[in-house]
């Protein structure tokens, strides 16, 4: 049967929809948090942990840094970026005490599926361990690449060193430094220099690299060379958790604020970012959610799924804490980021729909759950 031009005309609707939405938005900076739980971020310090000795070497020191009897001043100790420019001018999501829920849908909780599902937009149900195999599924970094306003404007660096391969770097071609890789640098480059002659001297080199030479090595990369689209992956949060140390988890965790901070003024000093660049910060997996399952995660560990994100930039109204109930999901990232660059993210496995960010005038039409059933 013959296409009618009516039937035509309705093909192209959902594009010029598409194609009509006005961001402001011109680079995207995606900075994950590994395994960091929602309940630090919206309750600070743990008090059935800070105070235990078994996660704790000097609970004192802790007390002093961290605690505080009201939530809200514990969670700003501990994250005062978080607290004060991001909640003043962002918006945050996953406070499960309002019904605010953001997960994983992945059924592993692991992290090279949460990366998987973070970067894809699809739950792959065939990757199952953190081990070293070249994922078979196209990322948004990977895509965004591809297009012509974006080639060799994109980059990757993390802690962790699995991202090569969660990122497919021989498919993908993308410029990733991961773990403690040396930095393709200038042999001129003294700050570059500097930071390889660092790592190198090392001694106890771990799969997850120290986040500080991780932002060092990302900060100095974005000023010399002004990338749209950056994925920054702390890891020792994740780290020290699994090793049971819950006073270097929230300080890692508060280093890491300092770090956004840092950043987020860099960018806003940089006339080629300022105004026109969101941060999507969010985390790969949960973790268990009571005294003695908070350092582990996987399917059958309770919590383990259950996540937060956090968005700021110029498209993004300023409606600080989420309290509406609804459900966003990790795998909704991807086509976000894609989204508000003005790309539609097709590939050729299954794709989640964007969040549906809402504004000043309509608050509560966030539409996360709907969005994502695909």
């Amino acid at each position: 049967m013959k296409p009618t031009i009516a039937g035509l005309l309705l093909l192209f609707i959902p594009f010029f929809l598409f194609s009509q939405e006005n961001f402001k938005t011109k680079n995207i900076f995606i900075i994950a948090i590994d395994g960091f739980r929602w309940q630090e971020i919206y309750q600070g310090a743990d008090p059935g942990l800070i105070f235990n000795r078994k996660y704790v070497s000097d609970t004192s020191l802790m007390r002093q840094l961290f605690w505080d009897e009201n939530p809200a001043e514990r969670r700003s100790k501990l994250l005062p970026f978080f607290w004060s420019v991001i909640a003043e001018r962002g918006q945050l999501y996953g406070n499960r005490a309002f019904g605010n829920k953001v997960n994983v849908k992945n059924i592993y909780k692991i992290s090279y599926p949460g990366y998987n599902e973070m970067l894809t937009g699809y739950t792959d149900p065939r990757i199952i361990l953190n081990i070293q195999h070249n994922n078979r599924n196209i990322n948004v970094l990977e895509f965004l690449n591809r297009q012509k306003d974006f080639e060799g404007k994109v980059v990757a660096f993390s802690s962790w060193n699995m991202f090569p391969y969660i990122l497919n770097a021989e498919r993908s071609k993308l410029a990733i430094n991961s773990g403690y890789e040396l930095i393709a640098h200038n042999p001129c480059d003294s700050t570059f220099r500097f930071i390889d002659e660092v790592q190198e001297n090392v001694v106890h080199k771990t799969n997850t690299r120290y986040d500080w030479l991780t932002y060092l090595s990302a900060r100095e990369y974005i000023e010399q060379n002004h990338p749209r689209v950056v994925f920054l992956g702390f890891g020792e949060t994740d780290h020290f958790a699994h090793q049971g140390r819950y006073d270097m988890y929230l300080q890692r965790a508060n280093a890491i604020d300092k770090m956004i901070s840092d950043l987020w003024y860099e960018v806003q000093s940089d006339p080629f970012y300022k105004d026109q660049t969101t941060f999507i910060i969010t985390t790969d997996h949960g973790r268990g959610r009571n005294t003695e399952t908070w350092f582990t995660h996987l399917f059958f560990i309770r919590g383990s799924g259950q996540t937060w994100l956090a968005m700021l930039g110029p498209d993004i109204a300023p409606l600080g804490e989420m309290k509406e109930d609804l459900q966003i999901y990790q795998k909704q990232v991807a086509p976000t980021v894609a989204h508000m660059l003005g790309q539609q993210f097709a590939v050729s496995h299954p794709v989640a729909g964007p969040i549906n960010l809402p504004n000043n005038t309509n608050p509560n039409n966030s539409g996360a759950e709907q969005l994502a059933s695909k």
